[in-house]
């Protein structure tokens, strides 16, 4: 019997420590040195929120960046990729769809190739960032779309730029543009 409640004793002690306590130090730890992101990261504009630097989002207006394709719907709950093969012939198909309907958007690109990231999901169906490359392949419609002159275009460009994110520590990674951020500069250029 006494085992037993040295077993109760301790059982009740590392649940104090390991459910209570530490999740509430990392928590409070969080929150005090990272609060923008243990808060979710959202951003927007003039207050009002349009979702989180973390999660893809759908951007299929012309006058937006898009960003990659998603296996999910950009759902966070059931995240993940399509799990179909290299070999598989769905995939072929969606491939060839996606590319499709970048070039067919974008016809200034017909004779370059189409950034894999606009063809194909990420792992978790949720990535939202685009290589420098992609959203580059994009400006042309999105001027188009907004009525943008060759200097406003330089701007768009600009910002682009301003905007890349370089490899983490320099070595991982690779240079990337969070599209969420992109449209929302896009909207502040007046």
């Amino acid at each position: 019997m006494k085992t037993f409640w040295s077993s109760v004793k301790m059982f009740l002690f590392l649940t104090a420590i390991t459910g209570l306590a530490y999740p509430l130090a990392v928590t409070a730890f969080a929150r005090v040195f990272y609060s923008a992101r243990a808060a979710g990261s959202f951003t927007g504009n003039d207050g009002n929120t349009s979702g989180s630097e973390l999660i893809g989002q759908s951007f299929k207006a012309p006058r937006y960046f898009w960003g990659r394709p998603s296996a999910v719907g950009y759902n966070p709950l059931p995240s993940g990729g399509s799990n179909l093969s290299p070999a598989s012939l769905a995939l072929r198909k969606q491939a060839a769809d996606n590319t499709a309907a970048f070039l067919a958007a974008n016809p200034g690109n017909a004779d370059k190739p189409v950034p894999a990231e606009m063809i194909f999901a990420s792992g978790s169906g949720l990535d939202p960032h685009i290589t420098p490359e992609a959203a580059l392949a994009q400006a042309e419609r999105v001027a188009a779309a907004r009525g943008f002159d060759s200097d406003r275009k330089k701007e768009l460009v600009s910002l682009i730029a301003s905007l890349t994110e370089r490899r983490d520590l320099g070595i991982l990674g690779e240079d990337r543009v969070n599209v969420l951020k992109l449209n929302l500069g896009l909207d502040r250029m007046k």
